[in-house]
């Protein structure tokens, strides 16, 4: 195929990611930086959607896709057509994943359901991302991040406080969380066909993920019967646990146990509250949450976030500066565990996206390229499957297949 010489545990697997925005881009990622070959079928025309969520643009490529598709080469197909639907079971017979995230029904309608395709590749690991699964009362309809977060009890549980209007989490985060879970389905599908050479479907969807994040929440209301909300930055069991605004920004104190709370009585020097018996034990700390955040606001507010970070690291204090975004990137921490790395982009030319999370001790991954164009490496994909330059040129006139090139 394109690049035989990938590196990581998953290096020789090959994935057909017929997924499109993100959470099954997301998948391929994961798998794709961890070594596995990514081959990301885009539709004709057009391509993925992402392609045109813009601003921002790099030399007219969307940002948005070049972050979710960096390091897999790109196919741009129709599936509509008959010769299209010969390419993918072409690909198929050398594949080890498929993945996709269609509505429900979508691919049954093109003739490519998991039955169908299975016929032809039973040891195929068939991964289905989707809003709400492929089983239940809702499996039918439509998912976006913003439902799911709304219907999974996040956004119940996110903002300032009590009576503030519903909040989403920032980040798309049942996207995410979505596709992390299903490379996570994938790989333990994939081991489940190295012991039987039998594949199966992988399922999940944007509302298991969002539910899944709600673990504390969710245990206390299942013993309680009480539905937690809001608390701003602050945490459902522990406290102090929250950020606290300094001179001149917020850190965070993470005092979640009785150790660190006595710890950073000592820094404090706040002998006051190390006699009130309210705070004695986190049970009480909790029952008077908000008293005890405005006892400690004035100490914080006393100096600067660097001083009060070094004070705190001294004193064995668990705690952080609250850095936007572009901090984040240049912390010294973020480059050196290799979470912001350069590759070199046909268009756009050097430019940094993020990098893998997990590392590995004997066969460590690695962000392989950047995001392919539209059709980049259709070409070599398909010599690769076996056709020849008559054929793949055949194809490209009928428009079954897109090219473009740097």
């Amino acid at each position: 195929m394109v690049d035989a010489r990938r590196e990581g545990p998953l290096a020789g697997v090959r994935v057909i990611e017929l997924a499109h925005i993100m959470a099954g881009p997301v998948c391929g990622l994961m798998l794709g930086d961890m070594g596995a070959e990514v081959i990301k079928v885009e539709k004709i025309p057009g391509g993925d959607d992402t392609r045109r969520s813009v601003p921002p643009s790099l030399h007219g490529e969307s940002a948005a896709y070049m972050m979710m598709n960096r390091g897999k080469s790109g196919l741009a197909l129709d599936l509509k057509s008959e010769a299209g639907k010969a390419v993918l079971h072409r690909l198929l017979a050398d594949a080890d994943v498929l993945i996709e995230n269609y509505r429900a029904g979508t691919m049954e309608k093109l003739g490519l359901g998991y039955e169908a395709l299975r016929a032809r590749h039973p040891a195929l690991v068939y991964c289905s991302l989707s809003g709400f699964g492929r089983s239940g009362p809702y499996a039918e309809r439509a998912g976006f991040d913003l439902v799911a977060q709304g219907m999974s009890g996040l956004m119940s549980v996110t903002g300032a406080g009590p009576g503030e209007p519903p909040m989403k989490c920032g980040p798309p985060v049942t996207d995410i969380t979505a596709g992390i879970l299903a490379a996570m389905g994938v790989l333990a599908a994939y081991t489940h066909r190295l012991k039987t050479g039998q594949g199966q479907v992988v399922d999940t969807s944007l509302f298991e993920a969002g539910i899944t994040l709600t673990y504390w929440q969710s245990a206390i209301a299942m013993a309680t019967g009480v539905a937690p909300g809001p608390m701003g930055s602050a945490h459902p069991l522990n406290a102090p646990y929250e950020a606290f605004e300094t001179q001149d920004g917020w850190i965070t104190i993470g005092a979640a146990n009785q150790t660190n709370w006595l710890r950073l009585l000592d820094v404090l020097g706040a002998d006051t509250l190390a006699a009130d018996p309210r705070f004695s034990l986190n049970a009480g700390r909790m029952e008077h949450r908000l008293a005890l955040a405005e006892a400690l606001a004035p100490y914080f507010r006393g100096d600067t976030s660097e001083a009060w970070l070094a004070r705190l690291e001294a004193g064995g204090v668990p705690a952080g500066p609250v850095l936007d975004v572009n901090q984040m990137h240049r912390d010294p921490h973020t480059l050196a565990r290799e979470m912001v790395v350069s590759v070199e982009h046909p268009r756009a030319g050097s430019m940094t996206t993020l990098g893998l999370p997990v590392k590995f001790s004997a066969t460590p991954g690695k962000v392989h390229g950047p995001a392919p164009l539209f059709g980049e490496h259709s070409r070599a994909i398909l010599r690769g499957a076996g056709y020849d330059d008559a054929a793949i040129d055949g194809l490209i006139a009928a428009g079954v297949v897109g090219e473009t090139t740097a």
